[in-house]
């Protein structure tokens, strides 16, 4: 994704310095990483422990409908949830308190503050970044997968990406997945994009590529914006074992009164953004 306004002298040099800072450290960190923790998944008929996470922020009745039953319905067992508020104040911490399953963590950030100039395209492209990399700290599985609180996946979708990682001995994997824009079904299996990588709700990755975070100057940026592929491309950069799996294993549909998704729902609502998302 490409950028619209006008970049300041400080987006370029920031923008630049972390550009050469993930260059040199991340291929170095993947290395040793994989030195201490690659023989941990020489086994492939275990069941290792999947760790699940959501950033989250004032959507308790619309996580509660999607997200969570999702997850929690997932033919695969062996999984934390952890959900990570921004500190919400709604009833998020009280729906997320009623559920009866011992898997699920709930961690609410105790502020909330300025983090980048509050547009909805920001709020868009960088929101979630810091109760993500949050959640990242609290990981306690072999495998990451993330789900926003608005999609939902298949039931199988941790059990297919998993077997597909390591059938292919891959370190990160995602897939295909369905989308609604103005009433209109579509698959994104990313066909024409080398690499192939799906969205974020169809990761699955090892975890000991946590050290990968998301960059909350993303938003600086000329080009792969958005948190999730601002990451994914350094992950890819970095020299990490990627697959693809052209299968659908998730669904990303509009919230309740709008008609698409993404970028373009927050601009088609963008004062009831402002409003929601307001520092």
């Amino acid at each position: 994704m490409t950028s619209n306004r006008k970049r300041t002298l400080t987006d370029i040099a920031i923008s630049g310095i972390k550009r050469a800072m993930y260059s040199l450290s991340e291929p170095a960190l993947l290395h040793f990483a994989r030195q201490k923790y690659e023989s941990l998944y020489s086994n492939t008929s275990d069941e290792p422990l999947i760790s699940v996470y959501v950033p989250t922020y004032n959507r308790g009745k619309l996580l509660m409908e999607r997200a969570v039953p999702s997850v929690l319905a997932q033919t695969y067992k062996n999984f934390e949830f952890i959900i990570v508020g921004d500190c919400c104040t709604d009833n998020t911490a009280q729906l997320v308190e009623g559920l009866d399953d011992k898997r699920v963590r709930f961690y609410n950030l105790p502020v909330r503050k300025y983090r980048y100039p509050p547009t909805a395209e920001n709020h868009w492209l960088a929101g979630p970044v810091v109760p993500a990399n949050q959640a990242l700290d609290m990981v306690r599985g072999k495998w990451i997968a993330r789900i926003d609180d608005d999609d939902t996946w298949t039931t199988d979708h941790l059990e297919t990406l998993l077997n597909f990682a390591r059938r292919e001995n891959h370190e990160f994997v995602s897939a295909a997945y369905e989308t609604e824009r103005h009433g209109k079904r579509i698959i994104v299996n990313v066909k024409d994009e080398k690499p192939r990588i799906g969205g974020t709700q169809t990761w699955l990755y090892r975890s000991y590529l946590k050290f990968f975070r998301y960059n909350i100057h993303c938003w600086r940026k000329s080009w792969n914006r958005v948190n999730d592929t601002d990451l994914q491309e350094r992950i890819h950069r970095a020299g990490a074992r990627m697959g693809f799996l052209d299968r659908v294993v998730a669904y990303v549909l509009p919230r309740p009164g709008e008609t698409t998704v993404g970028l373009e729902a927050y601009r088609a609502s963008e004062q009831e953004k402002l409003q929601h998302f307001k520092f």
